[in-house]
């Protein structure tokens, strides 16, 4: 499937969307000045296409005592045992992203956690794994960028 062409209207009903999926397509589409019809088929059609994959809902973790970030890097025994720690560490709610990568780590995941203790508790999970030789964590202190716009607005203006 080749790539999908998106006009500047389409761009503008992802850039309401990604700041907030609930907007109706009524509130959009008066924005825009087109019928709620229209932003309802265009949706569909990015949908269809692949581009728009769901919503989801973006959770304040530190209000529900979640402030603790920290990224584990995991070092495997053998590279053919990452289906199987990938399907553990899909066991640990606290493991909330998971990437298999090149480099130093064979798997980097990110973890969130209540306090340090908590942390630990998890890391020392993760560590007890079979298949994981050892594992390298670097505590994050904040998360100062998370900006799904700007690589959206980029993409945009490279069509």
């Amino acid at each position: 499937m080749g790539k999908v062409k998106l006009d500047e209207i389409d761009h503008q009903i992802l850039d309401m969307l990604i700041d907030n999926t609930r907007t109706p397509f009524t509130d959009i589409a008066k924005k825009l000045l087109i019928s709620a019809g229209t932003v309802h088929v265009r949706v569909k059609k990015m949908e269809e296409a692949g581009i728009i994959k769901g919503s989801s809902l973006t959770l304040d973790y530190v209000k529900l005592g979640y402030a603790f970030i920290a990224y584990v890097g995991i070092f495997l025994e053998k590279t053919h045992q990452t289906k199987f720690v990938l399907e553990r560490l899909d066991e640990i709610p606290n493991v909330t992203v998971a990437h298999i990568t090149t480099g130093k780590f064979n798997i980097f995941c990110k973890i969130r956690a209540k306090d340090t203790n908590h942390a630990k508790n998890i890391i020392f999970k993760i560590d007890d794994i079979d298949g994981i030789s050892r594992t390298e964590t670097m505590i994050s202190l904040e998360e100062s960028i998370n900006d799904k716009k700007r690589l959206m607005h980029t993409i945009f203006n490279e069509l």
